[in-house]
C-alpha cells in the first residue's frame, strides 16, 4: 500500500507542478526512503516530500494504531528561486521522517525545531507548518487525504515567538512588517 500512496501523490504533483522535477532521495535507519522533489518554474523554487504519508501517523504509546486510517500529509517548502540552498532537501527528508522516527504528528500551526539551519548557512532554524496551495489528495477509501502542509522557515526568535503568542501573532507581524518568508535572506520579524 505504501508504494501506490507514494505513485499517487507522484502523479498529484506531475499534474500540478508546471516543471519537470528534480528527485533526491534520503533513507534513515529503519525508514522507508524519503525522496524531496525540486522544481523551478520562473521565480517559484518548490520542495515537496514524498514519503511522509505512506503511512498514518499516530500517537507513539498507541499500541493499536491504524494501518489505514489516520492522518497523512507531506511538506512543501516555497521559496524565491535564484539562491542556493543547500541542504535543505536532508533537512525536509529528516522533518518528512519524523512521524515514523519520533511518532510526531503533524498539521497546520506545528511548530517544529530543527535545532539547526533548514539549509546551510541559514538564519532559520526551525519551521511553521501550514496548509499549502496543493491542498489535498483523495485516496481510496478506508485511507484518509494527504494533506500537503507548507513548511516556512523561522528563526529561533520567531519560534519563541511563537511558543508564547502563537501562530497567527507571528503571521500578523510579518504582515505588518512585510516580510516576505519565500525569500531566503529574509530579515527576521521585530518582535
Amino acid at each position: 500500500m505504501s508504494d501506490a500512496v507514494t505513485d499517487r501523490i507522484n502523479e498529484y504533483l506531475a499534474e500540478r507542478l508546471d516543471a519537470q522535477p528534480q528527485r533526491a532521495s534520503v533513507t534513515f535507519l529503519g525508514v522507508e526512503p524519503i525522496d524531496v522533489l525540486r522544481s523551478v518554474t520562473g521565480d517559484d523554487l518548490v520542495y515537496v516530500t514524498v514519503g511522509c504519508a505512506r503511512h498514518p501517523m499516530s500517537e507513539p504509546t498507541d499500541i493499536h494504531a491504524d494501518p489505514v486510517r489516520g492522518p497523512r500529509a507531506e511538506l512543501v517548502v516555497r521559496m524565491h528561486a535564484g539562491a542556493p540552498l543547500p541542504g535543505l532537501h536532508r533537512r525536509m527528508a529528516t522533518l518528512a521522517a519524523a512521524p515514523a522516527v519520533e511518532g510526531l504528528i503533524i498539521g497546520e500551526d506545528a511548530l517544529i525545531d530543527l535545532s539547526e539551519p533548514v539549509w546551510d548557512g541559514a538564519a532559520c532554524t526551525a519551521v511553521l507548518l501550514e496548509a499549502d496551495d496543493l491542498g489535498e489528495l483523495a485516496l481510496d477509501e478506508p485511507m484518509d487525504p494527504v494533506r500537503f502542509l507548507r513548511a516556512v522557515p523561522i528563526t529561533a526568535n520567531e519560534a519563541a515567538w511563537v511558543r508564547l503568542k502563537g501562530a497567527t501573532a507571528l503571521r500578523d507581524a510579518w504582515a505588518e512588517a512585510g516580510i516576505d518568508v519565500r525569500s531566503p535572506d529574509r530579515a527576521a520579524a521585530k518582535l
